[in-house]
Formats: structure tokens, C-alpha cells, sequence
């Protein structure tokens, strides 16, 4: 299917290039693995959390992705590209419930798990219709879904093949708890941040009635309190130890403990231990075997053992047992402070710590090994790696996989009442919701009981989005595959992983973690690491933080998708970078230059009847632009190779904008307008170079701005070379490297000249189309006879009426006035 983008008009109309290319390359399946036959490079693209609208963060980082994809395709590979939505979960039951205006809890599990469905559909067709109009080279026939019966198979069989090796366990365990959001959460879910609150002394007392005086930040769990601690050495509470303290307000007793971990000099030296206000809190509870007193709900809210606290938050409930404590006199000392505190990345609400029958995958046991993993990757930049690491080393909880929601993917398994045996799915029947099917061995394995009930909870979006590798394999081939057989390694590892920064803690560390456990494998060879992009105050710009003020919607509608790929690129890898409409506007110039660069030379490239041949002699000037040419295409590769693409930019832009177009098309211009003054030799070698420097030039902005490039390739270069794109041409069969050495050092010292004489006539106030009379040129021998031999080419890019050359010195570049007309002395007697 080719649209009609063969005509260059005189003004480059980007709205309408970009609309009938996105058609042409759909039809035509352009970036289909499959058409660009090649070794495999595979992409493991992030899949978008489908939460909302796409902020200009996604545009960034997708697009540096799509740069290097393309690069590599035009390198010669065959490049596998999909992309997917993560469309499940706890961020995307948030959005819908925001979307519809209505709550999970409300409606049943069924009901609102098709709204999720239906909700989800529409976003995900906006955002693919927003990375297709930015020009994103993946394969949209290669598109999958979290949720979709494919992803869920693949999900719990990933599920039950580590349940079988003895990763996975399920225990009634204290874990991280969002009452907000009403479930569990992984220690990679936790951000921190610094609150406002208070340091309280509160008054306990013994057995006695004396008093004994416990700091706290959170009085509200007095009614979880279990035990009060001293440090066994503290001399002040040694006679306490084996005694009972009892709590104020409700009353109960608690009993008093010697303990290392206690901190003398920190508040009073005496604490209380509460299930749970901390992970010291959970060490003593396991430790002494203290029992479980929860005060704190599954929705967020103080229990009736709250007394009254009941029904608040914790928020409140701290505030109403200070007013009591106050009211009693047992409160001594209130100092304001400000501390870090846990909270949930989705909501940015206080944790809590609860006791939960969970799934976990047990990660504390094989941090060694994770790091290890590490060693045999490639991170770009190779400095984020040392972020991974230091993730590993300080994880302390292994990874909750369970999650108390509806729209997820369900764990395969059900559970015995009578002798509480795990029943786990057989494979061949995935996927498959407990809740919706009954255990289809009917009757429990160990006992026989029937007795059977459902797992009721749903895996951690991560579960799925860290087996990305495996779910591509199958898109890839269109195969089931076997994790228990480690049937991936064709596939696994991947080529690429691109992502951000602050995923490395979760998405990067669960799939290496995945990959090592399923297939002893690492799940990529390179990892290619994008930083956010940041607002005028420097905050990063994200859905959450109300980044919809700069909208890709609103950008597109604004500038053409090549300018805003053109900023895209102008960061250095793995670091933040500031939003710069200027920037953007930088990338408007140059698509403007392309279009008006190549509308100059398209009467000469539409001369040629048939594809110019290479003619051996070129002259002086299109050997040294051909030879600039092979230079900045072995820099621009060198660049791309570690994934650099700002810096393979800046190596095209010098040469586009300095070589090609203030130097060389200037000095071939007077050939092309007085062809006849030339003879036919020179005029096709001139051609020759002209078409293939413009492909070149196109071939080497592809990868940055695929829209405008392709409609001038359309337009001039697809008959001629026929492949039906240019995103499908190969560098090797265009970029010949071409090394003119002599040609090259003497056009640059002939440039030098010609760079006095444009210098002297602006400094003079005369336009640079102003006539010499006389030109004389100080230089050595070799340059006078090039200058000789390319007399007519310098006379018409100097507009000199005759030129001769010395091989005297001059002391400083001049121009004078005479009776007929000015008269101009420059150097170029050595090369710089």
C-alpha cells in the first residue's frame, strides 16, 4: 500500500505527511520482524500502565527506544519490536474507579471486573493511537494485554513452576498493608516520605502505680501494645524485668522484657512493642512469640478493640487519644517533629503492618546470586547497575506477591478446610479463576475432603510485568511454551530491555529474579536505562504529580512528531532532563532545513533516469564531502552501538548543517546552475555524489525524524532504489565507507579560504553574493594546483570574477576597493 507522499510541494506539510505514512506503513506492515529479515533483535518494550492519559515522560523514554530500534533495523537486523499494556492491577481498578465515579467494594467481584475490561479497552486504544502518531516503529501485530487469557496462562504457569521448585510459600506473615487501597504491598511498592508529627511521653505504670514514662510517634496503637522493653545493661529498669506494665487508657497489662535491641539513649529508654508500628515491632512479636493484637483494619480504620477509636483513621485516632491522654494527665511532653515515614508509591498513604495469609516469593535467601545475575548484563549507563546492587543488598522482606483486589490475574490454586493442603492448578487447564471454577480434581489430594475453598486473592501486577520476556516469546513465535521444559532458550535472553531509573528496584530486579529462577538465564544482554523528564522547578513530570499540563495530545497538536522526537533525543542517557519547547522548536528548523535542503537538490537526483553508478573520479570537493560522510557515520555508529543517541545526533548535525549545507551545496551550487560550463564527467559525478549524500543524510536521520525523512525518500529515492521504505533500507548498502584523504585535507584548507572571504565581506556590510573583481589565495603548491583544477567551483562560491594563487604568506586576510570592483586577499596555507 503507497500513499501519495511522492510529491514534494515547496512547504512541508507535517500534519498530512504523518497521517498518510502512519496508513502506508500499517498496510504495508513495514516494521514486521518478518520483512526485515536479519539476525533477531528483540525489544522488551515497557508495558504502559494503563492509569489514565499519557504524560510527556512516556513520549521521551518510548521515543529513545524507538531510536534505537530503528537504528538497529537499519543496521540489519531483524528487529522483533512488540508492545503491551499493563492493564491490571491496583493503579489501573483506581482509574476506572475514578473514571466511572465508583468503588470496587460496591459492586460485585464479576461486575467490576467488566468495567475494568471495558475501561481499559478504550484507554489502551488512545494510546496506541498517540504512539503510532509519534512515529513508533513497533509491531502492532505483535500487542498483548496483562490481562489477557494468553498473559494470565503464561502468568500462572509462571506461578506454578516456581511453586513447585520451592521459591514460592504462602504464610501468615506479617506484611505491608495499604489501608487506602485496601491491600498488601511488596517493599519495592514503598517510597519515603518526610511528614509532620509529634514525639509523645506518654505515662504507663507498673504493678505498683509507679509511673514509667515510653516516647512514641503513634499513641493510637496503644491498643495493640503487647510488651514493653529495656536494654538489659539500662541499670534504671533492670528491676522491672518479669514485672507487667499497664497500658493507659484501656487498662490491660503488658509484660516488661530486657532486650539488646533497645536503645538506651534514645527518648526514655523504655518501649513499647505494638502489632505493629514497625519492623522491630515484628522482630520481638516473632521473636518472643507475643501475640497478635490488631487495632487497625483491613479498610483503613481503627477495630472495635479501639475502644474510643473506633471507626477513625489513624490520622484521627492519634489526635483523639493525644486530646485523652491530655485530658487524664498522661501525657507528659509533646514535641513537634518532622520524620521520614513509610508510604505507598500509588497513593502516598501511610503503611501499615498486618497479619495475612500471603504469597511470597522467598528472595532473601539468593541475594547473592541476583547480584551476580547482574554481572552478566550490560547496563547503559553502566552506573545504574550499582543502583541495582544496592537494591538487592538492603531488601529485608522477600516479595509479597498476594494482593487483597479484584482486576488482577488469580493465583491457580485452592485450599483444603479440613487439612488446609495447597491444591494446585494443573497446567493444561490455564489459566483458570478459583472463584469461578471449582477444584477440578474434587477432592482434596492429601484427605479427600471436599471440602474446598477458593484463594481469593490476585498476584501483584509485578507477578505478570516481571515474565515480559516469556510473554514476548510466545507473541514472537506463536507458540505455548513450557516453563517446566525451559522451552525460552531460543528467545531468552532478549536483546534490550529499555526503562527508567526508578523502576530498577521492581520491574528490573523481578524479571532478572524471574529469569534466573525459572531458566537459570538472564532475561536480557542489555539493559538501556532512560531518566524522567522534569518540570521548571525541577520535579519530575508524571501522571500522578499533575503532568497533564504539557499532554502529548496537546504537543501533537502543536508541532510535528519529528520536532518533538528531536528533543527526545537531545538527552544524555540515564539522566533527568528539563521539557524545552526551544528545544522543540530546534527540531522544527531542522526538519524545515531537510525539506528545503532536499526541494534544492531534487531536480538533480530527479535528472537521473535510472539509480546513478559510481563514476571513480569525483573532484576534490565530492570526495571530501563523501569522505565527512564515512567519518561521521563511523562516529554516529560508534554512539548508537552504546546506545548514546544524543551524542549520534550531535555527530549528523555537525555534518548536515556545517559540511553539507553551509560548505558543500554552496560549493557545488554555480555547477548546478551553469551545468554547461562544466563537462558532462564532472556534472554526473556531481549527481552521483548529490543522490548518494542525500540518502545517506536520510538514512542517518531516520531513526530521529522517520516522518519527514520518509517523505522525501518517497518522493525521490523509492523508485530508483526500490524498496518500498526507507525505514527498510540497510546502511551497509548505503553508507560504503568512501576514504578520500588528500581530497579531504585539501577541500578543508580551500574552505578555509572561502571562509575568510565570506568573513571579510560581513564584516564590510557587503552580502555574500557580492562580485570580486580579483581573489588571490596565499598557499602552498598542492593547494594552487587544486585550486586550478577547481577554479569555476570556487569563482562561483566566492562570486570572484578571476582568482589566482601565491605561495607567499600573508599577513592578514583583506579586502580593498578598486576601479573595478573589490579585491580580496586570503590564506589557506595550512589546514586546521
Amino acid at each position: 500500500m503507497k500513499v501519495s507522499v511522492d510529491q514534494m510541494d515547496k512547504k512541508y506539510d507535517h500534519s498530512q505527511a504523518e497521517k498518510q505514512l502512519q496508513a502506508q506503513w500499517e498496510g504495508e506492515r513495514t516494521y514486521a520482524h518478518e520483512h526485515n529479515p536479519g539476525p533477531l533483535y528483540s525489544v522488551d518494550t515497557p508495558p504502559p500502565t494503563v492509569s489514565g492519559s499519557l504524560h510527556i515522560g512516556h513520549l521521551f523514554s518510548y521515543t529513545q527506544t524507538d531510536i534505537i530500534a530503528r537504528y538497529k533495523r537499519m543496521g540489519g537486523y531483524s528487529v522483533f519490536y512488540p508492545f503491551g499494556f499493563d492493564d491490571n492491577g491496583l493503579a489501573t481498578e483506581r482509574f476506572v474507579e475514578k473514571e466511572r465515579g465508583i468503588r470496587a467494594h460496591d459492586l460485585s467481584r464479576s461486575d467490576f471486573i467488566n468495567v475494568c475490561l471495558e475501561e481499559t479497552a478504550k484507554a489502551e486504544g488512545a494510546f496506541k493511537d498517540l504512539w503510532q502518531r509519534m512515529g513508533l516503529s513497533a509491531d502492532w501485530n505483535a500487542e498483548y494485554s496483562t490481562i489477557s487469557p494468553s498473559v494470565r496462562r503464561i502468568s500462572q504457569a509462571s506461578f506454578i513452576d516456581l511453586y513447585n521448585k520451592d521459591y514460592v510459600y504462602r504464610k501468615q506473615e506479617p506484611a505491608l498493608y495499604c489501608g487506602a487501597c485496601r491491600t498488601s504491598i511488596a517493599q519495592a511498592d514503598l517510597d519515603d516520605k518526610e511528614l509532620l508529627s509529634s514525639f509523645n511521653d506518654i505515662v504507663f505504670k507498673d504493678e505498683q502505680g509507679n509511673e514509667l514514662l515510653i516516647g512514641t510517634t503513634r499513641p493510637e496503637l496503644l491498643p495493640s501494645c503487647v510488651a514493653m522493653f529495656f536494654h538489659p545493661s539500662d541499670e534504671r529498669y533492670q528491676h522491672l524485668a518479669g514485672k507487667k506494665a499497664i497500658v493507659p487508657i484501656f487498662e490491660f497489662e503488658v509484660p516488661i522484657m530486657p532486650d539488646e535491641s533497645v536503645d538506651p539513649l534514645k527518648g526514655t529508654g523504655l518501649v513499647m512493642c505494638c502489632t505493629f508500628g514497625d519492623k522491630t515491632d515484628i522482630e520481638w512479636f516473632k521473636k518472643y512469640r507475643l501475640p497478635y493484637k490488631q487495632s487497625i483494619g483491613f479498610d483503613g480504620k481503627m477495630m472495635e478493640c479501639a475502644g474510643p477509636l473506633a471507626g477513625k483513621k489513624p490520622a484521627e485516632a492519634r489526635a483523639a487519644i493525644i486530646a485523652l491522654l491530655k485530658e487524664r494527665n498522661l501525657l507528659l511532653r509533646e514535641r513537634p517533629i518532622t520524620h521520614a515515614v513509610s508510604v505507598h508509591e500509588r497513593c502516598k498513604k501511610e503503611i501499615e503492618y498486618v497479619v495475612l495469609p500471603q504469597w511470597f516469593i522467598n528472595v532473601l535467601d539468593y541475594k547473592q546470586q541476583l547480584i551476580k545475575q547482574a554481572d552478566s548484563i550490560n547496563w547503559y549507563p553502566a552506573f545504574m547497575k550499582t543502583r541495582y546492587v544496592n537494591w538487592v543488598e538492603n531488601i529485608n522482606w522477600d516479595w509479597c506477591i498476594s494482593r487483597q483486589r479484584f482486576f488482577g490475574i488469580p493465583f491457580p490454586v485452592w485450599h483444603c478446610n479440613a487439612c488446609g493442603q495447597v491444591l494446585v492448578a494443573d497446567v493444561k487447564d490455564l489459566p483458570i479463576d478459583p472463584q469461578e471454577r471449582p477444584y477440578p480434581g474434587g477432592a482434596c489430594t492429601a484427605c479427600k475432603s471436599t471440602d474446598i475453598r477458593p484463594d481469593t486473592d490476585v498476584m501483584d501486577t509485578w507477578n505478570t510485568s516481571s515474565i515480559t520476556p516469556y510473554i514476548c516469546a510466545e507473541l514472537f513465535d506463536g507458540k505455548q511454551h513450557d516453563f517446566a521444559a525451559a522451552s525460552h532458550k531460543n528467545f531468552v535472553p532478549m536483546s534490550m530491555r529499555p526503562q527508567a531509573h526508578d523502576i530498577i528496584r521492581t520491574w528490573a530486579f523481578y524479571t532478572i529474579t524471574k529469569a534466573w529462577m525459572h531458566e537459570n538465564s538472564i532475561p536480557w544482554k542489555d539493559i538501556v536505562i532512560s531518566g524522567h523528564v522534569l518540570a521548571g522547578q525541577g520535579g519530575k513530570i508524571s501522571k500522578s504529580q499533575g503532568g497533564a499540563a504539557i499532554t502529548p495530545d496537546h504537543l501533537l497538536s502543536r508541532f510535528p512528531a519529528d520536532a518533538i522526537r528531536y528533543w527526545t533525543a537531545s538527552g544524555s542517557l540515564g539522566h533527568d532532563i528539563a521539557f524545552s519547547e526551544d528545544q522543540i522548536k530546534n527540531g522544527i528548523r531542522l526538519v524545515t532545513k531537510l525539506w528545503n535542503a532536499f526541494i534544492f537538490i531534487k531536480p538533480h537526483i530527479e535528472a537521473c533516469a535510472s539509480k546513478p553508478e559510481y563514476s571513480g573520479e569525483l573532484g576534490v570537493a565530492n570526495e571530501w564531502i563523501l569522505d565527512s560522510a564515512s567519518h561521521a557515520y563511523e562516529r554516529y555508529c560508534q554512539h548508537l552501538e552504546n546506545h548514546e543517541f544524543g551524542l549520534a545526533l550531535d555527530v549528523i548535525e555537525r555534518f548536515f548543517w556545517s559540511d553539507v549545507c553551509d560548505n558543500y551545496l554552496e560549493l557545488i551550487k554555480h555547477q548546478l546552475f551553469n551545468p554547461h560550463e562544466y563537462d558532462e564527467r564532472t556534472v554526473a559525478a556531481t549527481r552521483w555524489t548529490l543522490y548518494t549524500l542525500g540518502l545517506r543524510i536520510l538514512q542517518l536521520y531516520a531513526p530521529y525524524v522517520p516522518y519527514v525523512t520518509e517523505a522525501i525518500y518517497q518522493s525521490l529515492y523509492r523508485k530508483l532504489e526500490q524498496t518500498a521504505s526507507l525505514h527498510q533500507t540497510r546502511y551497509v548498502s548505503v553508507q560504503t565507507v568512501l576514504v578520500f584523504e588528500r581530497s579531504a585535507r585539501i577541500a578543508k584548507r580551500m574552505m578555509i579560504g572561502v571562509a575568510q572571504v565570506r568573513k571579510l565581506k560581513s564584516d564590510n556590510q557587503l552580502p555574500l553574493n557580492e562580485p570580486l573583481a580579483r581573489l588571490t589565495i596565499h598557499a602552498d603548491d598542492e593547494l594552487c594546483e587544486a585550486i586550478h583544477q577547481n577554479t569555476l567551483l570556487l569563482k562561483g562560491v566566492t562570486r570572484a570574477a578571476h582568482i589566482e594563487c601565491v605561495s607567499d604568506a600573508l599577513q592578514a586576510p583583506n579586502i580593498e576597493k578598486h576601479e573595478d570592483g573589490w579585491h580580496a586577499a586570503v590564506s589557506a596555507a595550512a589546514a586546521q
